[in-house]
């Protein structure tokens, strides 16, 4: 495994973390890594799949905070979306993005990826590509959503499931801003 130079300190390593489950907390667990790396000075880069861009708080704060290593490149929800072709194209395009930041980049986020997998705008192909991508360039990896293959929760170095016991919307409550976006 290559040695990375990020200013004095020399690392050796390139993780793989997912964060799945059908409970809530997986994108605030990616926000929390990209403050905690970027706290310490460490090059990050984030995008979030499936989110339009602008419809969140922490878009405008990720925007502000990381400038052109954010992106946010969906077109909104797909569970009921008959044609999800223009879908695809966004994912692929956020895929190449995401590839094209990992020579720069100590920390890649990819929140919500493992939902464009899961409703096929992705397939097991191009997201083991941008794995391994990150991994011959010694990047480490977040990837979030409700679930993931078995062959990278194999290859993952760890995995926290968020477990739904209790949720506003099991209620009928509506999505809270600030709290749910």
């Amino acid at each position: 495994m290559r040695l990375r130079d990020c200013g004095s300190v020399a690392l050796s390593m390139s993780l793989i973390v997912l964060y799945i489950g059908k409970g809530k907390g997986k994108t605030s667990a990616c926000l929390g890594q990209a403050l905690r790396a970027k706290g310490h000075g460490y090059p990050v880069a984030f995008c979030q799949f499936i989110k339009r861009n602008g419809t969140s708080g922490e878009q405008r704060l990720l925007a502000s905070l990381l400038g052109e290593a954010f992106r946010a490149g969906g077109l909104g929800f797909v569970r009921n979306v008959p044609d999800r072709a223009p879908h695809r194209r966004e994912a692929l395009a956020l895929c190449a993005w995401a590839c094209s930041r990992l020579v720069s980049s100590w920390l890649l986020i990819a929140d919500e990826i493992l939902y464009a997998w899961s409703f096929g705008l992705l397939t097991d192909d191009e997201l083991a590509s941008l794995v391994d991508c990150a991994q011959k360039e010694s990047c480490n990896l977040v990837l979030s959503g409700a679930c993931a293959p078995d062959w990278l929760l194999e290859r993952a170095d760890c995995v926290t499931e968020m477990l739904a016991r209790k949720h506003p919307y099991q209620l009928g409550k509506r999505a809270t801003v600030g709290i749910d976006y």
